[in-house]
């Protein structure tokens, strides 16, 4: 084979313009200035026998090419739903502990209760089987509102923090689902908006509300809420971990990891106001550019001292992080297969949240495909073009067979914390 014939034709289209630009330094400063050429559509790249690479948005990936040439990588798994919807999660979870009882996963992950609702009338019957929902209601019946067991509502296939709600008592949950049809247009709504879910982005607007139509978002998870959170500056934070996935299947953990603070201070569930969740939503993409002060810090740069913590905290804390995820990645490859379908000639970075709780306890909140790095904002964009420069290393290189004395596996900021053989070559 010719050199020309080894050059790999890249196609970067990443559609986001704070990502494209880092991909394409990421390119030009970690690969042999021969060894690839920029193409702007697949037209561009002739025969199959010719290394291809794919850096798109989800919907914009050819597929059949990736899969029909041995040669070509893509940027993402095409079915990973038991990994990035809530639900589905929460299944691959439940699942793998039935079998593995001693999973880590048991410990660092709160055990949903999972339900499907069609309209706010049927919600009895939705949770006939949820019984640890309905067990916790009895027990709250005679509770004072700061003795209850809370919980916390999230639609199964939403994202940026829409339809969060926190509850304890049915009646309240009740209210919830009535408020959200009581909001809901009765004939102003483009149907066609509505009408595939699998890979769209839900944002629907009216009157500047945000609302939730039960009718289209059946799936629903219920979690325990973490309450104490770790605070810093008497707010509470998440943890936005990126997480990079090769193959099938190594999973690695990007170490300069993200700290993301709600927008108020914290106060416990029972005593905030029901209508503001501004100091229990920590998804910097629901505020304003006017709260987001101080809302998105480097993890590291997090005080070491914590009086309720041992000194290392944020070493055990990140220890914990690694194992957790290697341990999701592989309850869905192994115990969700036809959900979870890894791809030799792919990676995928993903964003993967956890929240930790005053006493340093880590716990895997959700896992989002295609991450939105611009909430990192301008003064930590750093952390993202490493990110970048990694992929280059750990995905790129290793499957086009480009050797140029790079670091092995392990010595980039990326972390292994999985490495299994799925057979699929």
């Amino acid at each position: 084979m010719s050199a020309s014939d080894r050059t790999i034709s890249a196609l970067v289209d990443y559609e986001d313009q704070y990502v494209q630009p880092l991909i394409l330094d990421a390119l030009a400063s970690r690969l042999p200035k021969d060894s690839y050429t920029l193409i702007k559509s697949l037209d561009e790249h002739a025969g199959e026998a010719k290394p291809l690479l794919q850096f798109r948005d989800y919907e914009s990936i050819d597929f059949d090419r990736a899969v029909d040439s041995p040669n070509s990588m893509i940027n993402a798994y095409v079915i990973r739903k038991a990994l990035i919807r809530k639900h589905y999660l929460s299944t691959t979870v439940s699942n793998w502990i039935v079998k593995h009882p001693d999973s880590l996963l048991k410990s660092h992950v709160k055990p949903s209760v999972d339900f499907e609702l069609d309209y706010a009338e049927f919600l009895d019957d939705a949770l006939v089987e949820a019984f640890d929902l309905r067990e916790s209601f009895a027990r709250n019946e005679d509770k004072e509102p700061k003795e209850s067991e809370w919980w916390i509502l999230k639609p199964g296939m939403s994202d940026r923090g829409q339809g969060i709600r926190l509850f304890s008592t049915e009646e309240e949950l009740q209210s919830i689902f009535e408020e959200w049809e009581a909001e809901r247009p009765d004939s102003e709504v483009d149907e066609d908006k509505f009408s595939d879910f699998s890979n769209r982005k839900i944002d629907v607007k009216t009157e500047q509300k945000d609302y939730i139509i039960t009718s289209q978002l059946r799936h629903f998870i219920a979690q325990p809420y973490i309450d104490p959170p770790l605070t810093f500056d008497g707010r509470k934070f998440h943890i936005r971990t990126y997480v990079l996935a090769v193959g099938a299947l190594k999973v690695f953990v990007y170490r300069p990891m993200l700290a993301l603070f709600a927008a108020a201070p914290y106060s416990p569930p029972w005593a905030a106001d029901e209508q503001d969740l501004r100091a229990h939503l920590t998804n910097t993409c629901i505020q304003g550019s006017d709260a987001r002060e101080g809302s998105v810090r480097a993890y590291w740069d997090l005080p070491n001292d914590v009086a309720t913590l041992p000194k290392g905290w944020k070493d055990a804390v990140f220890s914990q992080i690694c194992a957790v995820t290697g341990a999701a990645f592989e309850a869905a490859a192994r115990g969700m297969m036809i959900h979870f379908q890894p791809l030799p000639s792919a990676f995928e970075l993903f964003g993967v949240d956890f929240m930790v709780d005053e006493r340093g306890d880590a716990f895997l909140l959700e896992i989002n495909a295609f991450p939105d790095f611009r909430q990192t904002g301008d003064e930590l964009q750093g952390l993202v073009r490493g990110l970048m420069e990694d992929v280059v290393d750990v995905a790129f290189k290793p499957f086009f067979g480009i050797e140029d004395g790079a670091k092995p596996d392990g010595d980039q900021r990326c972390v292994k914390c999985l490495d299994i053989d799925l057979g699929r070559r």
